[in-house]
């Protein structure tokens, strides 16, 4: 069982988040001592480091918390089940697709850079940030 400054320390995070998970139902109630200090067992580790990684793949709160949701066995049926992971699914698809074009319009930028940094001109502005090559690179969707 760990308190909430070992559960921080390990996960890196702040002890107010892990209060805001609770209140916000995203972790159930932890143990308490007889003294009222939160124990944590490696079930709410293990939750605690999903809700992180899910978060830092750029999934909202509220995501996290229909996901877990899921995980957690809620009352729904094989039916519901898949129309919500169909519908998480195509999202992750759009994002992706999203994150595709802009790095294909990126790259053009970044090879302009570094075909500035093989010929530098230390009194020249970056070519990137010349409206021409900014406008050639960056299309609108």
């Amino acid at each position: 069982m760990f308190q909430v400054g070992e559960v921080s320390r390990r996960l890196g995070l702040n002890p107010q988040t892990l209060y805001f998970y609770e209140r916000i139902g995203l972790m159930p109630s932890p143990q308490r001592t007889a003294a009222g200090y939160r124990l944590y067992d490696q079930v709410d580790l293990d939750r605690l480091t999903f809700i992180t990684q899910a978060k830092t793949l750029g999934l909202s709160l509220d995501d996290i918390k229909e996901l877990l949701a899921l995980q957690d066995g809620q009352r729904l049926s094989c039916r519901e089940v898949q129309d919500r992971l169909l519908r998480k699914m195509q999202q992750l698809d759009e994002t992706i697709h999203k994150l595709q074009l802009l790095k294909a319009q990126l790259s053009p930028l970044l090879e302009q850079c570094q075909r500035g940094v093989a010929q530098p001109d230390e009194g020249k502005q970056c070519v990137v940030f010349q409206a021409h090559s900014l406008m050639a690179s960056v299309s609108p969707d």
